[in-house]
C-alpha cells in the first residue's frame, strides 16, 4: 500500500494526501476528510520518517524523568501522553535513574530522533547537556532547574507552600517536636523542601535539633532507614514530614516493624499524593502535586515555544494542596 493508491481512492493528488497527513491548513476540510476516509479504508500507515522530511517536524516529543519506579512519574507519563494523543503526537520516554550519564544518553537520543520538543521533568539536569537542546533550537521545558534562556521555559512546583501547609496542619494539632525526612540533597527540589522546613520551624520559634532532619533517597528503603534513625532519638518526634510519598511509605513500614502505630504514636505526612498514598494503612495525609496540571502546563509552555520561537512566559507555577487522610491526629487525642 502506498500514497498513490490513497490519492487514487480519494481522487486527489499525492501532494494533497501528504498535506493532509501533515495536518496542513492548505487542505479544505471536506477534502481532508475524504483523504482520511481513504486512508482508513485502505488501512494505510504513513511513513513517519518521510513525514518528518516533508514537514520538518517529527510529531514526537521527549519526556525525561528521574525514576520510573516512583509512581509519581508513571502517573506523570500517563497525563503527558494523554495530552500528546489529543494532539496527534508521540512520546519518547527517557529514565535517568538520577544518573548524569543516563541523562546525557537520554538527551542524545532525543536529538537523534529529531523531537519537536523536550520536557525535562527531573531536578538533576546538567546545564551543559541542556545547552545541546537549546543550541539546536529544540523547545525545552524544565522542572525546577533554575535559569531559562532562548527556546526554554521553566515550571516551578511550589514545594515551599506544600511544606508550610504540612507544618501548619501539624501545629494546629499541637505538634511541636516535628522531624523531617529530606530527599537527596544534591537535588534542587530536595534542597527547597529542606530549607522550607527549617524556615517554617524558625518562624514558629522552634530551632531544628540535631538528628531531627534525616536525609533519605526518595525511595522506600531510604525512608525506612531515616525513620529508624529518628526512632533512636530521645525523646522521639511526635510527627514526621517526608520529602515524598515513597519515603513516607518506607517510614510507615519502619514504624510498623518497631511496634508503633500511626497516628496514635507518631503522625506522618508525605509529599506528592501518588495513587498508593490513599491505599496505605492508615491512608496517608500528604501534599498533592497534580500530575494532570503539570502535564497541561508543560504542553502550554512547549506550544508557546514552538509557536513563538522563544518564551513569552519564561516561568510557570504549580501550586500544591494538603490532602488530609488518616495518618495525622492531635497530640494527646484518645
Amino acid at each position: 500500500m502506498n500514497i498513490k493508491e490513497v490519492a487514487k481512492r480519494a481522487k486527489v493528488s499525492t501532494a494533497t494526501v501528504s498535506r493532509t497527513i501533515n495536518d496542513s491548513e492548505k487542505v479544505r476540510p471536506a477534502t481532508a476528510e475524504r483523504v482520511r476516509k481513504a486512508i482508513e479504508e485502505l488501512n494505510f500507515y504513513p511513513n513517519t520518517h518521510a513525514r518528518t522530511l516533508v514537514s520538518g517536524r517529527s510529531r514526537m516529543l521527549g519526556l525525561i524523568i528521574s525514576d520510573i519506579t516512583n509512581p509519581f512519574f508513571p502517573e506523570l507519563v500517563k497525563s503527558f501522553e494523554d495530552q500528546a494523543v489529543e494532539r496527534g503526537q508521540e512520546v519518547i520516554i527517557g529514565n535517568t535513574d538520577y544518573n548524569p550519564k543516563r541523562m546525557a544518553g537520554c538527551i542524545r537520543r532525543m536529538v537523534e530522533r529529531k523531537v519537536d520538543g523536550v520536557a525535562i521533568m527531573t531536578s538533576e539536569a546538567d546545564p551543559a547537556l541542556v545547552t545541546e537542546l537549546t543550541r539546536r533550537n529544540i523547545p525545552t521545558v524544565f522542572m525546577d532547574t533554575g535559569k531559562t534562556g532562548p527556546h526554554s521555559a521553566n515550571i516551578r512546583i511550589d514545594y515551599a507552600q506544600g511544606i508550610h501547609e504540612a507544618l501548619q496542619h501539624l501545629f494546629a494539632l499541637n505538634h511541636r517536636r516535628i522531624a523531617f525526612i529530606a530527599g537527596p540533597m544534591h537535588l534542587q527540589s530536595a534542597q527547597v523542601r529542606h530549607a522550607a522546613f527549617r524556615d517554617a520551624l524558625r518562624a514558629h520559634g522552634i530551632v531544628p535539633e540535631a538528628g531531627m532532619i534525616q536525609e533519605g533517597n526518595h525511595r522506600i528503603d531510604g525512608g525506612a532507614r531515616a525513620m529508624e534513625n529518628l526512632l533512636k532519638l530521645s525523646p522521639r518526634p511526635t510527627a514526621v514530614i517526608s520529602s515524598n510519598d515513597l519515603s513516607a511509605i518506607g517510614a510507615l513500614g519502619a514504624l510498623h516493624e518497631a511496634g508503633l502505630k500511626v497516628p496514635e504514636d507518631i503522625s506522618l505526612i508525605g509529599f506528592d499524593d501518588i495513587s498508593f498514598a490513599q491505599l496505605t494503612q492508615p491512608p496517608l495525609t500528604t501534599v498533592r502535586v497534580s500530575r494532570a496540571e503539570l502535564a497541561v502546563t508543560v504542553f502550554t509552555a512547549l506550544e508557546q515555544l514552538t509557536r513563538n520561537g522563544n518564551h513569552t512566559q519564561p516561568e510557570y507555577a504549580i501550586a500544591t494542596r494538603l490532602i488530609e487522610r488518616k495518618s495525622t491526629r492531635a497530640m494527646g487525642a484518645g
